[in-house]
């Protein structure tokens, strides 16, 4: 027997727990609408974003997405203040640290989020080889490029040329603990009256006269009734666009892929002065961040000797370790030396929900009350609660009557100030050229 629910319970249904989709939930419930979210996983934040490595940083590609992580960056700065006034414990802890972008005189596409974080006031300066050779003394300052698996014949081989330099982030961190995260924003999203609903897989959009119109689920056949959903739901975000027959109105679109990072313990001699810090170096093809006092979360840059995994079927993911961890550990370290690398491997396996440009799109579709947070490609974690005020927005600028594919919304971010202009996010853009069609964005 097939359960509905009153076409009243819910002005709002958001698709996935994640950082985003719980972002967006407190975003849409502050602006006062009665909200249900639904995730197939037990938890909040206990998909992809648990495996995140929570890097925060400011540049990216382009404009927009330097003004929205500057702002996001902010917001984990005040996040006990942004979550209101709910006492909510234990709450996510935001390490401050900088993030350096090694160089080795090659094109990057670092230049232009240079030049639009210089236009925004952000702050970021050049090291040339001689200050980073004296802050990280213990890096190897050959170039290997182009990175190359393990088992090539010139792998680790050195090509001649050294560092150039690096560019120097101060602003920016890491947030310990991502699922935390996703579970505070669910606390203050329930504070502001939303309903979060766990276990429960959405296997049908349900349409009227060209609107969306509701949810189905898969547990018992219940139909759930809204005139708005939002699909945040990572991963998973093309087979919901797909079930909404929203693809062909799209330029852009989403795939998930494979990713693993490895878990390594920290060179004793790597930058003992500076225990928290970024570093993220194209030359090997790679990207780490600090743990604590022991330990690097190493990822890949998605080099082109690793070919890329997508996964057609989130749910057949195989989340053992793969030769991929073996070579990020190896060439990383080709740039830290005295990195050990230990005989069983240690880290996480888990899914980029990646659009074509690596860019993501907050945006409407052309399915009337159905919105999308998705293609956020490994890079928008940081992003996940400002995001959330974007999209809630967006919908009350589209729900109002105003065309945004026309005259696109623009979200004024009150911590800096900054107007943002969200067609920039559009599922209709062309692909970025000036994206670096990596997890940098």
């Amino acid at each position: 027997m097939t359960k509905s629910t009153p076409s009243n319970a819910y002005d709002a249904i958001i698709v996935g727990a994640g950082i985003i989709g719980a972002g967006i939930a407190f975003g849409v419930a502050k602006a006062g609408r009665k909200v249900l979210v639904v995730d197939k996983n037990p938890a909040a934040g206990y998909g992809s974003t648990s495996s995140s490595s929570a890097i925060i940083r400011t540049f990216y590609s382009t404009r927009d997405g330097c003004a929205l992580a500057w702002e996001g960056l902010h917001v984990w700065r005040d996040w006990k203040n942004f979550l209101g006034p709910t006492q909510i414990e234990p709450l996510a802890t935001y390490v401050e640290c900088p993030a350096l972008v090694l160089q080795n005189g090659a094109p990057d596409g670092l230049d232009a989020a240079c030049r639009h974080l210089g236009d925004l006031g952000v702050p970021w300066e050049f090291w040339d080889a001689q200050k980073l050779a004296i802050q990280f003394s213990s890096l190897d300052p050959r170039s290997f490029a182009p990175p190359r698996q393990g088992d090539h014949e010139k792998f680790g081989t050195p090509n001649g040329g050294t560092l150039t330099g690096a560019l120097y982030f101060p602003d920016g961190g890491y947030v310990t603990d991502p699922q935390l995260a996703a579970r505070n924003l669910q606390l203050a999203a329930e504070a502001e009256g939303a309903v979060f609903r766990f276990n429960a897989r959405v296997t049908g959009i349900a349409t009227q006269d060209g609107r969306v119109a509701g949810i189905a689920l898969d547990d018992d056949g219940e139909h759930i009734n809204a005139p708005i959903v939002v699909n945040a739901a990572g991963p998973y975000s093309r087979e919901l666009n797909q079930l909404a027959g929203v693809t062909d109105g799209m330029n852009i679109r989403t795939r998930a892929l494979r990713q693993e990072v490895c878990h390594l313990p920290r060179p004793a001699n790597l930058a003992p002065h500076r225990p928290n810090f970024v570093m993220i170096d194209a030359d090997v093809g790679s990207y780490f961040r600090t743990e604590r006092d022991d330990a690097l979360f190493v990822g890949g840059t998605e080099p082109e000797c690793e070919p890329l995994i997508w996964v057609d079927d989130p749910d057949t993911l195989d989340r053992n370790p793969s030769p991929a961890w073996q070579n990020q550990a190896m060439r990383q370290a080709l740039r830290l030396p005295d990195l050990p690398i230990p005989g069983q491997a240690k880290g996480v396996v888990d899914m980029y929900d990646v659009s074509d440009d690596w860019i993501p799109i907050y945006d409407k579709s052309d399915l009337g009350g159905f919105y999308m947070a998705i293609g956020t490609s490994g890079n928008q974690f940081k992003n996940g609660p400002i995001a959330g005020q974007l999209m809630a927005g967006l919908i009350t600028y589209c729900e109002e009557g105003h065309d945004h594919d026309g005259v696109p919304y623009r979200f004024p971010m009150p911590y800096t100030g900054l107007e943002l202009d969200a067609g920039a996010f559009s599922r209709r853009r062309q692909t970025t050229a000036d994206s670096t069609f990596s997890v940098l964005g």
